[in-house]
C-alpha cells in the first residue's frame, strides 16, 4: 500500500499545482477550480488511506523484494460449474429497459423476470456444502 500512497500523493500533486495554476489563469472560474479542486481532494483521501493501511497492516506481498507468488494466493473454494439465472437476469433487465420505452406492462414484466434472476443467483447455492 505504500506504493499506492506515493502515487496517489502524486496525482494530488499534480491536481493541486493544476488546480492553482488554473485558477490563477482563469481569474476563479468556478467550473473549473471546482473540479480540480475536488479531484485534488479524492487522489488526497485515497493516499490518506493507502498510507493508513499501511501503517496498520504493515508490508504486503506485493510490497516485499523477497516474497512468493503462494504468499498472496488465497484458500481454493468453491467453483460452480452452470448456471442459468445470468441469461435469465439478462433477459430481465433487456425487457425492462424496453419497457421504459414501450410500455409499464413490458417494464413490470421485466422487472418480474429481472428479479427472478438476481434471486435466483443470489440464493442458488446457499444448501451447498
Amino acid at each position: 500500500m505504500k506504493t499506492e500512497a506515493y502515487l496517489f500523493a502524486g496525482v494530488a500533486g499534480f491536481f493541486f499545482g493544476t488546480g492553482a495554476f488554473y485558477t490563477w489563469l482563469s481569474d476563479r472560474e468556478p467550473a473549473g477550480t471546482a473540479a480540480l479542486t475536488v479531484s485534488f481532494v479524492m487522489a488526497s483521501l485515497i493516499s490518506f488511506f493507502c498510507a493508513m493501511n499501511h501503517r496498520r497492516r504493515g508490508p504486503r506481498p506485493e510490497d516485499r523484494k523477497g516474497a512468493e507468488v503462494a504468499e498472496r494466493a488465497g484458500p481454493l473454494d468453491f467453483f460452480p460449474s452452470r448456471s442459468a439465472y445470468p441469461p435469465l437476469t439478462g433477459l430481465g433487465a433487456a425487457l425492462t429497459a424496453l419497457g421504459i420505452v414501450y410500455g409499464l406492462w413490458l417494464f413490470l414484466v421485466g422487472f418480474g423476470v429481472l428479479g427472478a434472476g438476481v434471486l435466483g443467483l443470489t440464493f442458488q447455492y446457499v444448501r451447498r456444502d
